[in-house]
């Protein structure tokens, strides 16, 4: 490493331990912010958002154009467009958690112990949170609201190819916390592209009390080996659907096609379809046919291939050991036949990353048995796995779903950015 690139590197360094030290002294003066006081700045990063429409959608056509050029993938061009419907979303999605009610200093489990001292919990801001992601532009809105509403301060490390879409972004959100009266580093978005900046955040343990990343497996590992701040990780989103023998035919066929076919890139898609031995004859055949009619590709079992070959779908490839292991982000499908429900929890739990995973049943034992003994984040009975994400389970938006299961599991939203303390209240009580 030359003397100049060391430079380099501290100098990165020295930066964002500026920003971990802004954020702390942020995260002290949001502790005594009012509810209304951060809604206001809510509400002003939507009006900075709305006025600023065609600067942002400008901004990201030079992210485009960087990522045509360097020949992104298809699933991660679409995740990093910024386009009005988007622009409308992230404005919707500010407003969806204005709405929503405040989680601080809200006191639970109050209860009056023998001796007269009164115990409970009330909940408080984790304090200073730290995002690292990739790709989607608009998670930068996304962990803003959150983080705001949930009165903490947030350092957001975005990905190199949503770089100018983030300083637009983040001009936005800096002129609606000046609006409203609250300190600049509440939101910071560090501006560089040098990687040297996440192994600076990630260990930042003085300043940073969180550190959620989003993003491929390669960043998740990454941070969760050489973070020294706990770390609530999103790991990929290796989605299931089984297909019960007690299914709804109608049912079972819509799912699986809404779940896989719905958007590829979210991690909600569906990545394997599983299905009943005892249905498969029946239910298989349509199934294949219409994801190949979708220019779907498949990749199936010995079973799979021959009731395709036997009902005319072709191109059927043959599924490996890694495609159960795979989350393809595109349209590639793997598709098992299994003995069961017994082989059908089994495979889950085996093949897949705990994120979400859905039955197809009118049976009241196979679905309960099905959501006790999966062990994901998000178990469904009779919906597609598409729904999973913050907005659908009505928390307004999420910053990632956990996958982890400390301290919180599944989508992170307003309650998972914060933690409880015991409060004790007592009238001159000493103890003897």
């Amino acid at each position: 490493m030359t003397a100049a690139t060391q430079a380099g590197k501290t100098d990165v360094a020295a930066e964002v331990v500026a920003c971990g030290a802004r954020a702390r002294h942020a995260a002290r003066i949001l502790r005594s912010s009012s509810t209304a006081q951060r809604n206001a700045a809510l509400a002003a990063i939507a009006h900075q958002l709305e006025s600023a429409r065609e600067s942002l959608k400008a901004a990201n056509q030079g992210d485009l154009e960087r990522g045509r050029r360097a020949g992104l993938a298809d699933a991660l061009m679409d995740r990093l467009a910024l386009d009005d419907r988007r622009i409308d979303a992230m404005i919707a999605g500010l407003e969806t958690v204005r709405a929503l009610p405040d989680p601080i200093g809200g006191v639970d489990e109050l209860r009056r112990q023998a001796n007269g001292l009164e115990i409970g919990r009330m909940r408080t801001p984790l304090g200073v949170i730290g995002i690292i992601y990739e790709s989607r532009p608009n998670v930068t809105i996304d962990a803003a609201a959150l983080c705001l509403k949930a009165g903490n301060a947030v350092i957001l490390r975005g990905g190199s190819e949503a770089f100018d879409s983030n300083r637009a972004i983040a001009d936005c959100i800096a002129a609606g916390l000046a609006e409203a009266g609250l300190p600049a580093a509440t939101v910071q978005v560090i501006d560089t592209t040098d990687r040297a900046a996440v192994g600076a955040l990630i260990t930042a343990d003085e300043y940073v009390d969180v550190i959620i990343p989003r993003g491929g497996r390669s960043l998740i590992e990454r941070i969760a080996g050489e973070a020294t701040i706990p770390v609530i990780k999103h790991l990929d989103g290796l989605c299931h659907v089984y297909i019960d023998r007690h299914a709804d035919p109608r049912k079972a066929e819509e799912i699986a096609f809404n779940a896989k076919c719905f958007r590829y890139g979210i991690c909600g898609a569906m990545e394997t379809l599983l299905v009943d031995e005892a249905v498969a004859g029946d239910l298989l055949p349509a199934m294949l046919a219409r994801f190949a009619a979708a220019e779907v590709e498949l990749r199936g079992c010995e079973r799979t291939r021959e009731l395709a070959g036997e009902s005319g779908v072709q191109g059927v490839l043959a599924a490996d050991e890694q495609d159960w292991y795979s989350e393809y982000l595109g349209p590639i499908l793997s598709v098992k036949v299994v003995a069961g429900l017994d082989e059908a929890i089994d495979h889950i739990n085996h093949y897949g990353s705990h994120h979400t995973d859905a039955i197809v049943t009118e049976h009241l034992t196979h679905s309960r048995r099905f959501l006790a003994e999966v062990d994901s984040s998000s178990v469904m009975v009779n919906a597609a796995t598409c729904f999973a994400d913050g907005a659908q389970y009505g928390l307004g938006a999420e910053i990632g779903i956990s996958t982890d299961k400390l301290h919180v599991r599944g989508p992170v939203g307003l309650e998972g950015l914060t933690t409880r303390k015991y409060i004790v209240l007592g009238d001159g009580h000493v103890r003897s």
